[in-house]
Formats: C-alpha cells, sequence, structure tokens
C-alpha cells in the first residue's frame, strides 16, 4: 500500500513541475535588444557580439531548447583575419591577431533520425569598416535591425512556436530541430563554414536548412524572395502549397551571400528567405523602428507551415543547381544604386541612389526602371550586370530608363 501512494506521490509531482512553455511574440522585443546601441553593431570578436550571444543564450534557456554547442549553448571558433581577399580564412589558435567568433546552438530532440538545422546570422559591421556603405568620415554605429537582428528574432519566434507544438502533441515530429546563431558571417560566412566542417549533430542526418537574413523591410506589394527552391524537388509544391499572402520571387541557386551556402556546399537543401536591399543597407540608419514587424510575424507563420508540411515527408532528395554566382561578370564600375533585387518585371529597377556617384549626377531616381545602358539591352539583373562589365573608369555611356509611363534618354559617366 506505501508503494502504490508514493507511486502515486511522484507522478502527481512529476506531472506538477512539467515545464510547459506559453507562447508569446517576442519579435519586436528581440530586434530591440539586438539592434541596441549598447551592443555597438555586433561586430564578431567584440564586447558587443558578446553581449548578443548572451542574450541569445538566455532566449535558448528560456524556450526550453537543450544545449548543442561545443560548450554548454556555444560553439567558439578562432581565426585569423584574411589579408587576401581571394584565399580562405584559416581557423586556428596558434596564431598572432586572432578573432574569436560564437556560434550559439540550440536542440529540440524527438528522437528522430533526421534534423532540421533553421539558422540566422546574428553579428553586423560594428561602426562600419570594409563592408560598410556609410560614406561619412565620422563613425557610426551600424545596428543592423534588418541585417539580421530580424533574422534571429523570427529564428527565435519558431524556436519557441516549435517547442510548444511538441509539448501540446502525444505524436513527436518526424525531425529533430537545431537551431543556429551564427556569427562571422559579415566578415565571409565563417560560422556556418565552421558549423559545416566541425558540426555537432552528424552531418548526414541534417535533412534541410533554412536561413533567415534580412526578412525586416517586407514592402507593401508583399513580395518575398526565396532562394534554393531548386535544392529540393520538394520545395516549389511546398512553397506554393502554403502561399496564401506573399508575392513570391523564387531563385533556384543553392548558393548565394549568406549561411545557407555552407550547407548546400556539404549537399544539404537550403531555402533562404529575403525581403529586399534597401537604402539603408549596411549603414548606420538599418534601425529597429523602420523594421516591418507585421511582415515578420507573417514570415514566421508561413516558414512554420512549411515546416509542418515537410514534416511527414522523409529525407529530403538534395539536388545540385547552377551556381548563379560563378557566372556574374566582373566590373570596374559601379552606378551607385541600390538594386531593386525583388523586381521581377522587365528591367533593372532602382530601390535607391547614393550621392556624388554617376547615377546621382545623371539626375537617375528611386523607381527608375533602367531598361537600356550603352548598346545593351537589360532585361534582369544579369543583363545590367552583363552591360555594366564593358565600362571602365572614365567611360561615357548613353542609358535609358523608364520613369512611371515616360522612356528618359540621357548619359551617365563612371
Amino acid at each position: 500500500m506505501k508503494k502504490i501512494v508514493f507511486l502515486a506521490i511522484v507522478s502527481v509531482t512529476l506531472f506538477g513541475c512539467k515545464k510547459t512553455t506559453t507562447y508569446k511574440n517576442e519579435i519586436k522585443e528581440d530586434v530591440a535588444y539586438l539592434a541596441n546601441d549598447k551592443l555597438e553593431g555586433r561586430q564578431t570578436g567584440t564586447k558587443g557580439e558578446k553581449l548578443a550571444a548572451d542574450y541569445l543564450v538566455n532566449r535558448f534557456q528560456n524556450i526550453g531548447l537543450e544545449p548543442k554547442g561545443s560548450d554548454g549553448y556555444i560553439q567558439s571558433y578562432s581565426f585569423k583575419p584574411k589579408t587576401d581577399p581571394h584565399k580562405e580564412v584559416e581557423f586556428t589558435t596558434n596564431a598572432d591577431s586572432t578573432i574569436t567568433g560564437r556560434n550559439i546552438i540550440g536542440y529540440i530532440n524527438n528522437n528522430a533520425k533526421t534534423t532540421i538545422v533553421i539558422g540566422a546570422h546574428y553579428d553586423h559591421l560594428g561602426y562600419g569598416g570594409e563592408g560598410s556603405l556609410y560614406r561619412e568620415k565620422d563613425k557610426a554605429i551600424h545596428n543592423g535591425a534588418d541585417d539580421n537582428a530580424s533574422g534571429v528574432a523570427v529564428l527565435l519566434d519558431i524556436a519557441t512556436r516549435l517547442k510548444i507544438k511538441n509539448e501540446q502533441s502525444e505524436i513527436k515530429d518526424k525531425n529533430n530541430y537545431l537551431f543556429l546563431a551564427f556569427s562571422g558571417e559579415e566578415m565571409g560566412l565563417l560560422g556556418s563554414n565552421y558549423f559545416s566542417k566541425n558540426p555537432t549533430i552528424k552531418a548526414k542526418s541534417i535533412n534541410y536548412m533554412i536561413n533567415m537574413d534580412m526578412v525586416g523591410r517586407m514592402k507593401a506589394d508583399s513580395t518575398l524572395a526565396v532562394y534554393g527552391v531548386g535544392t529540393s524537388p520538394m520545395f516549389k509544391q511546398t512553397l506554393k502549397a502554403n502561399n496564401e499572402k506573399f508575392k513570391l520571387v523564387q531563385n533556384e541557386s543553392g548558393v548565394g551571400p549568406s549561411d545557407h551556402t555552407s550547407f548546400y556546399l556539404i549537399d544539404i537543401p537550403v531555402l533562404h528567405f529575403f525581403t529586399g536591399q534597401h537604402e539603408d543597407y549596411h549603414k548606420p540608419g538599418d534601425d529597429s523602428e523602420k523594421l516591418n514587424y507585421d511582415g515578420m510575424n507573417l514570415i514566421s507563420d508561413y516558414i512554420f507551415d512549411i515546416i509542418v508540411d515537410l514534416d511527414d515527408n522523409g529525407k529530403l532528395a538534395f539536388r545540385k543547381t547552377k551556381n548563379e554566382s560563378e557566372e556574374t561578370p566582373r566590373f570596374k564600375v559601379g552606378l551607385g544604386v541600390v538594386p531593386d533585387y525583388l523586381f521581377d518585371g522587365k528591367g533593372m529597377r532602382i530601390d535607391g541612389t547614393r550621392e556624388e556617384t554617376p547615377a546621382f549626377a545623371a539626375g537617375l531616381q528611386k523607381g527608375d526602371i533602367v531598361i537600356k545602358l550603352g548598346d545593351s539591352n537589360v532585361t534582369d539583373m544579369m543583363s545590367y550586370m552583363r552591360a555594366l562589365s564593358l565600362f571602365e573608369k572614365g567611360n561615357e555611356a548613353a542609358i535609358t530608363i523608364k520613369r512611371g509611363d515616360s522612356i528618359i534618354d540621357t548619359r551617365v559617366k563612371f
């Protein structure tokens, strides 16, 4: 009789102590912290990056994710900064002037054979440096609210929702989930590169990888770019079946300037979500109050639905795609504009111009669509870059733009 009573007490006690996660949308709060001036732009290896890392460790703990780094939630790596931009970075602990970055890694273990990696980079440019497009002489903090506090905030929201889903369901999902906040992205995809070579789970168990980089500036037409759709045969139909809100711009290539590339290169299907560049890209003006939080909520909903939809499809087949980055022409001059990468019409639409540039001197404006440069017709971004590659500094060229319903011919000097 005592044994039965004891078992009953243990059962009640265990049930009463069981941790349950309650949902609270903290996307705005997460961005506000990560993009605050006190983090000084979260440059890899700085005090600000460490503050961001500590914050993410705390958030992972509160969500209830298991630690899956090499030291708790943290996977540290040290590297020697590149002096030759064409060489790979050297990961080392035996050199002077090494920098240490930190990946933050959390895990939901469903005892499944396969794991989905959900990632976003949390580092940015600090006070600017080589990657900055800020041309003033004074130093200024580059807070990187869109790039990429936005992606990290959506990652945390999805982690919370998947944790709750698993707690409330009697049937576990058929995938485990690994949440990866990368550092070193702005220095050359260093954190994801290091993880791909030193994974904290079996690399062959990774089903596919979802990357979110700059998902905070959705425009009024609800355009959402998704890259990597050709890396698995399942992706296109799944994206379409779950889409009710977005004008999707899809790109098949698994290679691009963000962390999904590191996973594609080890034969893992990838999807990268992106709401487009803007005039504050890599400048001090990329601040939290400029983000479209309703749009970020919709993106979180969409990615969550995609993950749920793909759960019973087993391990996805991987497919190599055409590497568009290898076909990109090299050019010696620039027009001085921010292209609208989400434009899917004919030509290259300008999303912003910078002062003291050829475009600004020629009177080009935001919203103009370049349809001819020199003797070359411009039908899309690739043809624009091919046309630009034909010119050198000091050359002049005719340029034709469409502004509203008007066609304007002018000249530009590089």
